[in-house]
């Protein structure tokens, strides 16, 4: 695997999650949660990727169980489009169906509720689609 820093991102409407790896590219972990209406979102994009200075960047796909797409797909595809006007890094999608479902069931099982948890639920499936993203590249040798 090529060294370097990867990030993902969880979008949603009202939140989105972001996690990032370490260099090497085993680890990821939860570094923000931005709200996805803020008037700045564009701005605190920039500055995320500027200062973990990613090989690339990955999106999740929320399609559904069985693989159709639906409003929430295209919704991330325009948040892809947002990435591109920042940065010229490369921007993969991963399937996500599970990801935040499985951040509030390891959340819960860690002891938080998920009331209070909404904001580090988002973090933790960046999280998830951020380790599917790693796995497959280490899996393959790329994303692609």
């Amino acid at each position: 695997m090529k060294n370097g820093r990867r990030i993902g991102f969880d979008y949603g409407q009202v939140r989105i999650g972001v996690a990032a790896s370490d260099i090497s590219g085993l680890i990821a972990s939860p570094i923000a949660t931005l709200q996805a209406q803020d008037p700045d979102l564009t701005n605190q994009l920039a500055k995320i990727i500027s200062e973990y200075e990613p090989i690339y960047l990955v999106v999740g796909e929320p399609k559904h169980l069985s693989g159709a797409s639906n409003p929430s797909l295209e919704a991330a595809h325009q948040f892809a489009e947002l990435l591109k006007t920042v940065t010229e890094i490369p921007i993969h999608f991963i399937d996500e169906r599970m990801s935040t479902l499985s951040a509030a069931r390891n959340l819960r099982d860690a002891g938080h509720n998920a009331k209070s948890s909404k904001t580090l639920i988002d973090a933790m499936a960046a999280v998830s689609i951020l380790e599917s993203a790693l796995a497959r590249e280490r899996i393959a040798g790329h994303l692609d």
